[in-house]
């Protein structure tokens, strides 16, 4: 990736990404096509594919094949997208649009959304269990237990069990943070350590990448909270003032504009800070963490 622009390597890797899930969510013939099209709809044509993007960037610094971590990057893709399609159902976040287009169960209906989350939720973890993924039975045990904390009662799902329960509550910055942490933070962590996995890294340099996925995952919380006050539904391809309007708690809601803003960018620095024994090898790395905090979607 070297001399390569960080607009340039995003744009690359989405694709190699896409590749990759075209490949692995084939469509088959029967009854059950249905599922698979209403997977493709939620994972396929659409996204930063950051999460993907900080599974081929890590894996590179330590020579990881290209096939496998975009194996990895896919699965991680998958969980995110099964996330957002149960986000958007009625019961939960109630929102018929997703990046751009309308909402899974708009597309197709309410139970067939719910049984492509399932999917795909599953895919991702028998994707990491697969041989072709890693020749190290160990290593693949490791991706499926990462993505398993990361994702789970601990993880996603405790993080958007209590964004569900504080609507309207007052929180302070340190609830929110740790609310933001679970919900969105740990998976872009897992993101950046998936590639350390991949590698067999040693431990002080997986210490330094978690270190600064958990440092970006806030920065992109922040930023995302401050998108949903000053974005379009254009920009940010969801319905945009939604958070204000369900009573979300959210840094924005606690600290302010401004002050949310220095507070993702001073995150923002210390990921990037993270990766100083890293060298040129981690340039895009520590330009997307500038990234986060000025996106516009």
């Amino acid at each position: 990736m070297s001399g390569e622009s960080l607009g340039d390597a995003l744009k690359r890797v989405a694709g190699e990404v896409e590749q990759a899930i075209d490949v692995l969510l084939p469509v088959p013939e029967g009854p059950e096509a249905r599922l698979f099209e209403a997977m493709r709809y939620a994972t396929l044509g659409g996204g930063k594919r950051l999460r993907g993007f900080l599974v081929m960037v890590t894996a590179g610094l330590f020579g990881v094949d290209h096939a496998c971590a975009a194996r990895v990057a896919a699965s991680v893709e998958m969980l995110h997208a099964y996330s957002l399609v149960h986000d958007d159902l009625p019961a939960m976040d109630d929102d018929d649009l997703r990046r751009g287009k309308p909402s899974t169960h708009k597309a197709f209906d309410e139970a067939t959304a719910i049984l492509a989350g399932d999917a795909l939720q599953t895919r991702a973890f028998e994707i990491l269990a697969e041989p072709d993924t890693h020749s190290n039975p160990e290593a693949r045990a490791e991706l499926v237990l990462a993505l398993a904390h990361a994702s789970g009662a601990r993880g996603m799902c405790g993080g958007q069990m209590i964004d569900m329960m504080t609507e309207g509550q007052t929180l302070t910055a340190e609830q929110v943070g740790r609310l933001q942490a679970l919900k969105t933070g740990r998976l872009i962590q897992y993101s950046v350590e998936a590639g350390a996995i991949l590698g067999r890294a040693p431990l002080h340099q997986r210490h330094l990448l978690a270190a600064y996925g958990r440092d970006i995952g806030a920065a992109f919380q922040i930023a995302d909270d401050i998108l949903d006050v000053e974005g379009s539904a254009a920009e940010i391809g969801k319905t945009a003032g939604k958070d204000a309007e369900q009573g979300k708690a959210t840094m924005v809601a606690v600290l302010g504009l401004d002050r949310a803003r220095a507070q993702a960018e001073h995150l923002a620095a210390q990921a990037a800070g993270h990766l100083d024994s890293f060298g040129e090898a981690a340039e895009h790395l520590r330009a997307l963490a500038a990234f986060m905090v000025t996106r516009r979607n």
